[in-house]
């Protein structure tokens, strides 16, 4: 059962529960999505790129013999289980059970998001990593460092018009972009972004904020004061679900017990190396 159930009294409490700031799924849509797998993995295929040829009169046309590659994601399977006791739940006056509901969707999104990051490190970009030197040494992240990723990608003809490219960082990464005059003004931008405190879509990314996450779960990787962001186009990279997150209760009598549980069977993969830059920028 939950640790602190039993030592919540109606007299001490609301009915209203406040759940404990968690942070929920960040990345989701930024991946090339295939649900219903019914296998430990997936093959996401790749078609490589043709070139046109010339052809003389009365000549057999010459193929372009495009070649097709694999990239294999591999499944795993996760679970998000808490029991709720039935002689606890009558000690307090709200639902414990539909408050786990909303945890566990919770944790398995963090998760979720988690499977993608992992993805995204083992990846071998195609393009040489933007370093904390870009914009000033052991600088943050800054509007040189967003400029070179979008050449980087660019350089590569990873398409750049359909609103695919998105961008995996901190929050003091986003920070040090509301510091920067050509987000905030309206000068350079439409919207200003110090309105809502928030950054959506600028530089042809859309931005996606990672909090800080557990050790256990990870978030983004950071050595030392050096955070690993991503910037990355969602064809390049893909996921494979055999089950989405899907939650159930159900009454355990051995157990005199309800148990919430959640699922998830996932797993991803690099698709294109050339659609993925990494971007590192220094934390103070």
């Amino acid at each position: 059962m939950s640790k602190s159930l039993s030592s919540v009294a109606v007299e001490e409490f609301d009915s209203m529960v406040h759940q404990e700031y968690q942070g929920s799924s960040e990345l989701d849509g930024t991946f090339t999505m295939r649900d219903n797998v019914t296998a430990d993995t997936y093959d996401f295929r790749k078609i490589a790129r043709g070139m046109a040829n010339q052809k003389g009169t009365s000549d057999d046309v010459t193929p372009m013999d495009v070649a097709h590659s694999l990239s294999q994601a591999t499944l795993s399977n996760w679970l998000a289980p808490e029991y709720t006791d039935i002689f606890d739940q009558a000690e307090v006056n709200f639902d414990e059970k539909l408050e786990l509901a909303q945890v566990i969707a919770m944790a398995l999104g963090r998760r979720e998001d988690q499977i993608k990051i992992d993805a995204l490190d083992a990846s071998t970009p195609g393009t040489t990593t933007v370093g904390t030197a870009i914009g000033g040494a052991d600088s943050g992240l800054n509007k040189a460092k967003v400029l070179r990723a979008a050449s980087e990608l660019n350089k590569n003809a990873v398409p750049r018009t359909d609103r695919k490219r998105f961008a995996a960082v901190t929050a003091q990464g986003i920070e040090g972009l509301l510091n920067t005059l050509e987000v905030t003004s309206t000068e350079y931008v439409q919207v200003q972004a110090l309105i809502s405190g928030e950054l959506t879509f600028w530089m042809g990314f859309n931005w996606k904020m990672i909090d800080d996450r557990s050790a256990e779960e990870g978030g983004l990787t950071k050595a030392g004061a050096v955070v690993d962001s991503w910037f990355w186009h969602a064809d390049s990279m893909g996921m494979a679900r055999g089950i989405p997150i899907t939650t159930e209760v159900n009454y355990v009598p051995v157990k005199t017990a309800w148990l919430s549980n959640g699922f998830l069977k996932a797993g991803a993969v690099n698709r294109d190396p050339k659609g993925i830059v990494k971007v590192q920028y220094t934390e103070t």
